[in-house]
């Protein structure tokens, strides 16, 4: 393919570039330069849904509990003890002696002002599911909070080790999502020194940081750059600009783990699940809309060789996925029904369905070309001829919302919230999101979400995904795995989460 072709072009020509003496990347200015792929859209965490996002937000921002990515054990952060007064309300502890960035100081109101905000839908928090659970929250005293929940929502802890950080009070009522995004406050490990929006990001480590188990920064500062095509991030490699990339594609990645006195080259697992999502709705303007057939989505189903997708392209350690939602999540069922690679079976089905010579259909990706393309090859060998459509991630994403994508890959990383409720629950509760508004799914989902007793949450995310699944809503495909390349002055050992956690690194 052309896309191969250029990414083994620029390769080589890197490693030309290396065989000429290019200079390697130092630590003397204690500078970490780090490539993101994609930009952007705001800084605010609670305004943009990119993994990108997370990583500055873990970075920045602070949550009041913390989930050790290792042991998956809770940890006090910004809040130092908790417990449950009854089914729907969380009362919290805070940890004094804690200043913003800008030398505010945190306590209770912050809490209050953040919960009270984000958890109201008018406001628009980018991902509802990460705050619409919360109804609000009031202040006991200084250093106690109590969060109220809308309904029994037994992932609360899970959710506030996660996406929910904690904003300045009177500086955030002040500049509001827009000023956050450019001039970002926290408490994190990290202070937000630059912002040119969607290009760089300079970081500087928070000389106050509190005793945090996410541990102490060691790097002086974190340059990142928007580097949106991986050619340039690995001629920048190369050349001694870049001492980090990520998401390094499987091929350039092999490559380059075999220069080891050059690189690390680290692969590790992540929770994101890539998949395609129908239109078994019929909420987009496509007439007559074939994914409305269930029939047609079995045929996408069998169409597509997922264990050759991973074998070929993902690699490391990436796995079929046949479920909606990552197989380590609370509730995550993996009984489900399984459409293995048929294209003659697909091709009946379409008939079957009164498609005998297939249909033209819009299909829609934002990132993984080459993957994308290749499921664009296996619908199109069964008749399902594809209008390939690459678009930005924010672009796709307000498609989707507004129901006007037939069919589309994505990939979910949850925010790496391991429980099924962070995947299922955001795609199948008739939210702008779900392309299927099937309400068995729903049913049993709003039992799942709100029962107490975790058998019952397992019975009833069982239900959904089966469901889910039996009806082939969605084409489930694979897990994610990440390629990791740094120089060899850089220390790092990567999560099995998809976080870039600077604290963690350090020069070696």
């Amino acid at each position: 393919m052309k896309t191969t072709f250029l990414k083994s072009t620029a390769l080589t020509l890197a490693l030309s570039l290396a065989a000429g003496g290019a200079a390697l990347a130092d630590k003397a200015n204690d500078t970490l330069k780090v490539a993101y792929t994609k930009e952007l859209e705001n800084v605010d965490s609670f305004f943009n849904s990119s993994r990108e996002g997370v990583v500055l937000q873990r970075a920045v921002w602070d949550g009041l509990i913390y989930r050790d990515p290792n042991t998956n054990e809770y940890k006090g952060n910004l809040a130092t003890s908790w417990e449950w007064i009854d089914d729907k309300t969380l009362e919290l502890k805070l940890r004094e002696g804690v200043t913003f960035h800008n030398g505010a100081p945190f306590n209770a109101d912050d809490v209050v002002a953040t919960v009270n905000f984000v958890a109201k839908e008018e406001n628009g928090v980018k991902t509802q599911r990460n705050v619409n659970w919360m109804d609000r929250a009031e202040k006991v005293d200084d250093y106690t909070v109590r969060i109220y929940t809308k309904k029994v929502f037994p992932a609360a802890i899970e959710f506030l080790s996660g996406p929910v950080s904690m904003y300045p009070a009177d500086y955030y009522a002040e500049v509001g999502p827009s000023g956050m995004g450019l001039k970002p406050v926290g408490t994190g490990p990290y202070m937000v020194s630059e912002v040119v929006p969607g290009q760089h990001f300079v970081l500087k480590k928070n000389e106050n940081y509190h005793d945090s188990p996410k541990g102490q920064p060691t790097i002086g500062t974190i340059d990142i750059r928007t580097i949106p095509d991986v050619n340039t991030q690995l001629a920048e490699l190369f050349s001694g600009s870049i001492d980090l990339i990520w998401q390094v594609p499987s091929d350039q990645a092999e490559k380059l783990a075999s220069m080891g006195d050059r690189f690390t080259v680290s692969n590790e697992s992540t929770m994101r699940v890539g998949y395609l999502a129908m239109d078994a709705a019929g909420r987009s303007s496509m007439d007559p809309n074939p994914y409305k057939d269930l029939k047609v989505r079995q045929a996408v189903n069998h169409a597509i060789d997922r264990q050759a997708l991973v074998d070929n392209l993902l690699k490391g350690k990436s796995k079929v996925v046949w479920t909606a939602c990552f197989p380590s999540q609370f509730g995550c069922a993996q009984d489900v029904a399984q459409y293995a690679y048929d294209p003659e079976k697909a091709k009946a089905l379409l008939a079957e369905a009164g498609y005998p010579d297939g249909f033209t259909t819009d299909f829609y990706a934002y990132r993984n070309r080459d993957y994308a393309e290749a499921i664009s090859s296996y619908l199109n060998a069964v008749g399902i001829k594809t209008d390939f459509k690459m678009l930005q991630y924010s672009a796709l994403r307000e498609l989707n919302m507004k129901g006007e994508a037939p069919l589309s890959f994505q990939t979910w990383g949850s925010y790496s919230i391991n429980d099924a409720s962070a995947m299922v629950s955001q795609f199948f509760k008739h939210g702008s999101l779900d392309s299927t508004r099937d309400d068995q799914v729903l049913e049993a989902l709003n039992v799942a979400d709100s029962a107490t007793d975790p058998d019952t949450r397992i019975e009833y995310y069982g239900k959904a995904l089966r469901r889910i699944a039996d009806m082939a809503f969605w084409a489930p495909m694979f897990s994610y795995n990440t390629n990791y390349v740094m120089t060899k002055e850089v220390n790092y050992t990567p999560t099995p989460d998809e976080v870039l956690r600077f604290t963690d690194m350090t020069w070696n």
